[in-house]
């Protein structure tokens, strides 16, 4: 029996699971929580994984691993291997006009062309921007760009920064990552498989040390001797962890919405609607995210006074179309489409629709409308979609259940809860084996 371990290095907590290669069985756990906020200490993250395996009872059974994690997060290392600042996070906007400045520059088609993506603030490539613009003393001290995976992997495989008063320089060669992590930077090519240095020193100023890709099925050693797999970016991790095919579509609901989807192509969409980024087993991964997912039940459930089981037997008791009670769902701005300064509103209220009941269903079919808008993008690209895999914390609500394929326009599956991600990392961490 050969044991190997999948790591989710998620925006809330880092996950780890322990599973058995023969039966695919999960035979332990652990768990450990990271702080809130858009700009973290990357220590906080290292800690939580060094707690969530011991928690999970170590690793020297282990013969492989992996770590999946939250995409796009700049980490910028000096060249002693030291974090310069706070890591700027997907879901921070700050960095909205540099996205801006970058399509000014260059225009969104050559963007899309060379990249598969036109940028937004979620996007490394604009954070590196903005650290340019406003932060020029640390962004001229950048001697390497690791995304929030890429930057664990290293240090759990032994590496990590120079001590202060210690000669030398930090081993920044070994920093790896994998295509779909790769492809969401904005300055790597899932056509062409190559990063686009030019790119990155227009956004940075000069050029940098960044994460050799590995492929799908390549691995390198920890100290110890085991086997590492590249690991993957969140959304490339859950579609293997789910099983995910050609003709699939993962719709996720958390903290953020994504809709991603498998393909033999690469997608170029100039609107920038959807992302075009690789998978983690040598296909693409073309995705439409959103910043306003659960966290819109959770918002209107606490403004209700009930919890998640009660609003979804609120949305239920009234009529599809909440009797033209509509909700724009953008409390945190919005990723897709772009509008980071946006407000979520409720239109169509009247003495009649202005129900609990109503007010429920809105929120349920507002949210589902952010995702199905992602869903028809995907068509619209071209991507081939018969089936809907529906994951992620709301994914267990009836309400969400039963609108989401009216709402989708495509037969909807449950899969059993899980760890996806983690789960996808360990499949990735049992083909070294």
């Amino acid at each position: 029996m050969a044991l190997v371990m999948g790591v989710d290095s998620s925006t809330q907590s880092c996950k780890v699971v322990i599973v058995d290669t023969a039966s695919g069985a999960i035979v332990r756990e652990g768990r450990a929580s990271h702080p809130d906020g858009t700009s973290v200490d990357p220590e906080a993250w290292w800690a939580a994984l060094q707690t969530a395996i011991a928690a999970a009872g170590g690793m020297d059974d282990v013969a492989a691993w992996s770590i999946g994690g939250q995409q796009h997060g700049m980490v910028a290392l000096d060249a002693q291997g030291r974090v310069i600042r706070d890591a700027l996070l997907w879901n921070d906007t700050r960095s909205a006009g540099a996205a801006a400045d970058l399509i000014a520059e260059f225009g969104a088609d050559e963007l899309a062309k060379r990249t598969g993506l036109v940028p937004v603030a979620s996007f490394t490539i604009t954070k590196l921007r903005w650290l340019r613009d406003h932060e020029p003393d640390n962004a001229a001290r950048v001697a390497a760009v690791a995304l929030p995976h890429d930057w664990l992997t290293w240090r759990l495989r032994g590496f990590g920064p120079i001590e202060p008063g210690d000669a030398g320089e930090a081993a920044l060669a070994e920093l790896i990552t994998d295509r779909s992590d790769a492809s969401g930077t904005g300055y790597w090519s899932p056509a062409d498989d190559g990063y686009d240095r030019d790119l990155l020193v227009a956004a940075l100023g000069h050029d940098a040390v960044l994460p050799r890709v590995l492929g799908p099925r390549e691995s390198v050693a920890d100290a110890a001797g085991r086997r590492v797999g590249p690991g993957a970016g969140d959304n490339a991790g859950a579609a293997l962890g789910v099983g995910a095919g050609l003709g699939d579509v993962v719709v996720s609901i958390g903290t953020s919405g994504t809709v991603f989807a498998i393909s033999a192509e690469p997608v170029r969409d100039v609107s920038g609607t959807v992302a075009g980024f690789a998978d983690a087993d040598g296909h693409f991964l073309p995705i439409v995210v959103t910043l306003n997912a659960a966290r819109v039940l959770d918002a209107v459930a606490r403004l209700l006074g009930v919890d998640h089981a009660e609003l979804s037997r609120l949305a239920l008791a009234a009529e599809p179309g909440a009797a033209g009670l509509t909700l724009m769902p953008y409390f945190e701005g919005e990723r897709t489409p772009n509008l980071p300064d946006a407000t979520a509103s409720l239109t169509g209220m009247t003495l009649a629709s202005t129900t609990r009941e109503n007010l429920a269903r809105a929120a349920v079919e507002g949210m589902l409308r952010g995702l199905g808008a992602g869903v028809d993008a995907l068509r619209q690209a071209g991507v081939p979609i018969e089936r809907a895999l529906l994951i992620g914390g709301a994914a267990q609500s009836d309400a969400v259940r039963q609108v989401a394929p009216e709402v989708l326009g495509v037969p909807v599956e449950v899969p059993a809860p899980g760890e996806y991600v983690a789960l996808g990392a360990a499949r990735q961490a049992a083909w070294m084996v």
